[in-house]
């Protein structure tokens, strides 16, 4: 399994009742293949994944997993709060077909470095399938921070870390793990380039989403040094960029990609559908991606 390139954090699209949209998933899916995304992911933060039923979180990754048929890595999100409630769900993900497990760090209960370290070894080791450490300290509340990274990057089942801070001296202190069985990789689309021309080996992306085939032409310019072209690429994206972060991912996603007829711009509860002054700044973006596609 080669993790590696733009992988797509994908959406969870849900119809105008609310309901899961498996056949707006099945489109999603296959856009993200005809555009070179080389991974995704399934029930993560942006799919939602907390505001899924037990049923839908079965059949959201069932679909998911039969859909994309081997042809790139499913990465299922599994984390949550407890270890052994995170070691069941990554057991059960495993099940359900995933090739790896996303396991953001316990959110909430602010664990120590110790406890950091500990909770990914047990899952590591019980689990039975490769794991990919997800540090988000924006949304979770802790930071697992390089020296606990280079401790569990030793194990033979934890074979990358989605790192989302964006700083750039955080990104050049996991950069000195990567190896062939450790991959380093960007959680954070304004920052991406400058992590892969840095040496990350690739991007967990939103913003794939809504612009499959420009997002790996950014990945694959930044990753061969191409700089100028990448320079460029990411001038072109970062208005995207930008306007994706204006309301909690993935309040603006979903109503871009209502506007591509992939599922409602509704989320579920506690989110909110995309307020009102930030809609025609979105729209234009995507109606200026349909139109550079087509």
């Amino acid at each position: 399994m080669n993790l590696s390139g733009s992988i797509c954090a994908l959406a969870t699209p849900f119809d105008a009742d609310g309901k899961l949209d498996l056949d707006a998933f099945t489109q999603l899916i296959e856009r993200q293949i005809a555009g070179g995304t080389q991974g995704v992911v399934i029930a993560g933060s942006t799919g939602e994944a907390h505001a899924l039923s037990a049923e839908e979180f079965d059949t959201l990754v069932e679909h998911g997993v039969r859909q994309v048929a081997g042809r790139i890595p499913v990465l299922v999100g599994t984390g949550g709060a407890n270890t052994v409630k995170t070691l069941v769900a990554t057991q059960h993900a495993r099940n359900l077909g995933a090739d790896a497990a996303l396991v953001v760090t316990p959110y909430y209960v602010r664990p120590t470095q110790d406890g950091l370290l500990r909770h990914f070894l047990e899952i590591a080791d019980g689990a039975g399938l490769p794991v990919v450490l997800y540090n988000v300290p924006g949304r979770t509340g802790c930071d697992l921070l390089p020296a606990t990274v280079a401790r569990l990057a030793a194990h033979a089942q934890i074979v990358a870390i989605k790192e989302a801070v964006a700083d750039a001296r955080r990104i050049e202190d996991l950069l000195v793990l990567r190896n062939n069985t450790f991959r380093i990789l960007s959680g954070d689309d304004g920052s991406a380039m400058r992590s892969l021309l840095a040496g990350a080996d690739g991007v967990i992306s939103v913003a794939n989403n809504l612009a499959p085939a420009p997002f790996r032409a950014l990945c694959d310019a930044a990753r061969a040094g191409r700089r100028a072209e990448a320079a460029e690429l990411n001038v072109r994206l970062q208005p995207l960029f930008d306007a994706l972060g204006l309301e909690s991912n993935p309040i603006p996603l979903k109503w871009g990609l209502s506007l591509q007829g992939l599922g409602s711009a509704q989320p579920r509860l506690p989110l909110t559908e995309l307020s009102l002054p930030h809609r025609e700044r979105l729209r234009d973006l995507v109606l200026n991606l349909q139109d550079a596609a087509a």
